[in-house]
C-alpha cells in the first residue's frame, strides 16, 4: 500500500437545494462555494474553499429526484484514497460489504466507486487523476474550515475496524470506555490518529459515518447554526485535547459535526 491509501482526501455533500445550502455553510463556517468548471460532465457541481488557504475542502452536488426515489436523503459522504479503486471496491464485496456505484472515471479528476462496508456505512474510494506537480500539503490541525475528525457508527465496533484495517491499513491506536454506549475505538492512518468508530446506539436508524469541520469558537458556531436554520442535535460537549463538540443537521436535513475550542 502507498502511504496515500486509505487516507480522507475530500469530503461531499448531496443536497436538495444547493444555493440554500452554499449559504448555510459559509454563514455557519466560513467556506466560499463556487462552480467547478469541470467539462465533460452534466451536472452541477460545487467546490467549498478554505478562505485562510484558498484551499478546496469538500464538494456538492444536487440531490436528485432519481436519488430521492431511491431512498437516498441529503448527506455528507467521505472520499477515501486508494492505490486501485476497482480492487478496492473488490475487496469490500470479499469482505462482507457491498457496491453501491460501481467504478467509473470523473474525466480530469479522477476514478471512483461508492461502497459499504460489512454493516451498511456508504463510502468512496478514489484514486485522483495523475496531478502536475506535487498534491497540496494537508490543511493545519485545526484551521477554521478544515476537517477535524471522522467517525463511525458502526453495526459493531469491533467488526468494524477489523475490516478497515483490511482494506485501508487502518490501526487502531487507542480505545475509551464511553460507559453504556459502550467502547469508542480511536483509529490511526500511518500512525497518524483521524478518527473513532463507536457501535451505534439504536436511536441511530442505520450504520453511518460522521464529518467533524472546524470553528474557532464552539460556542459562536452553535448561535450561527440555529440563526442560519439548522438544528444543534447533542453538545457542545467536551473532548480529548481541550476541545468542543456539537452535532447537527443542517436546514436541508444533512446531518455534519463542529469541533473548536471554547
Amino acid at each position: 500500500m502507498s502511504d496515500t491509501h486509505g487516507k480522507f482526501v475530500w469530503y461531499e455533500l448531496l443536497t436538495p437545494d444547493t444555493a440554500a445550502a452554499a449559504k448555510f455553510y459559509h454563514d455557519v463556517i466560513g467556506w466560499n462555494a463556487k462552480d467547478s468548471g469541470m467539462s465533460g460532465v452534466d451536472f452541477e457541481y460545487t467546490i467549498f474553499e478554505v478562505p485562510s488557504h484558498d484551499r478546496g475542502i469538500a464538494g456538492m452536488l444536487p440531490l436528485t429526484a432519481e436519488m430521492k426515489a431511491q431512498g437516498i436523503p441529503p448527506n455528507w459522504t467521505g472520499y477515501v484514497a486508494v492505490d486501485d479503486v476497482d480492487a478496492t471496491a473488490a475487496k469490500f464485496v470479499e469482505l462482507g460489504g457491498k457496491i453501491w456505484r460501481p467504478a467509473a472515471d470523473i474525466p480530469g479528476v479522477g476514478r471512483f466507486a461508492v461502497v459499504a462496508d460489512l454493516h451498511g456505512a456508504a463510502i468512496i474510494v478514489f484514486k485522483p487523476a495523475p496531478m502536475d506537480g506535487a498534491p497540496p500539503e494537508d490543511l493545519p490541525m485545526g484551521t477554521p474550515g478544515a476537517n477535524g475528525w471522522h467517525e463511525l457508527y458502526a453495526g459493531d465496533a469491533d467488526e468494524a475496524l477489523e475490516f478497515y484495517s483490511k482494506v485501508f491499513g487502518w490501526t487502531k491506536d487507542s480505545e475509551m470506555d464511553m460507559g453504556p454506549l459502550g467502547k469508542y475505538l480511536l483509529f490511526a492512518h500511518n500512525g497518524k490518529m483521524i478518527g473513532g468508530i463507536m457501535t451505534k446506539e439504536p436511536n441511530i436508524p442505520v450504520p453511518c459515518w460522521g464529518y467533524y469541520f472546524c470553528v474557532d469558537s464552539i460556542d459562536a458556531a452553535l448561535e450561527r447554526v440555529t440563526s442560519a436554520g439548522g438544528r444543534v442535535l447533542n453538545g457542545p460537549m467536551e473532548v480529548p485535547g481541550d476541545a468542543w463538540v456539537i452535532q447537527c443537521t443542517d436546514p436541508q436535513g444533512a446531518y455534519f459535526s463542529l469541533v473548536g475550542g471554547r
